[in-house]
């Protein structure tokens, strides 16, 4: 997969929407600078409850119980209080076989 040329943005913008036109509430684009498309939105009132920049958290807009703030409608997924302060930084894992 390395040689091959990158999905261009709009192609993952346009699956994004396809995607989304076809009923689905949460969906992604990824590996691209992308706040729009890698947000989650309230699919009540259409609020951004997480906004998302690759893997910084721009904005949180959802209560201790998971509802957005904007109309009260509980959002799908489990959540902490507040957002998370992960930021660009990658952590090196290990994978260990067991013997």
């Amino acid at each position: 997969m390395r040689d091959a040329p990158a999905t261009p943005a709009a192609t993952l913008s346009r699956a994004r929407q396809i995607a989304k036109s076809a009923g689905l509430r949460y969906v992604y684009t990824g590996n691209a600078h992308d706040e729009p498309g890698q947000s989650t939105y309230c699919h009540a009132c259409g609020a951004r409850v997480i906004g998302r920049d690759w893997y910084v958290i721009t904005s949180w807009a959802l209560d201790d119980k998971g509802c957005c703030r904007s109309c009260g409608a509980r959002c799908a997924g489990v959540f902490e209080e507040s957002r998370g302060a992960w930021g660009a930084r990658r952590m090196p894992i290990e994978f260990g076989l067991s013997r």
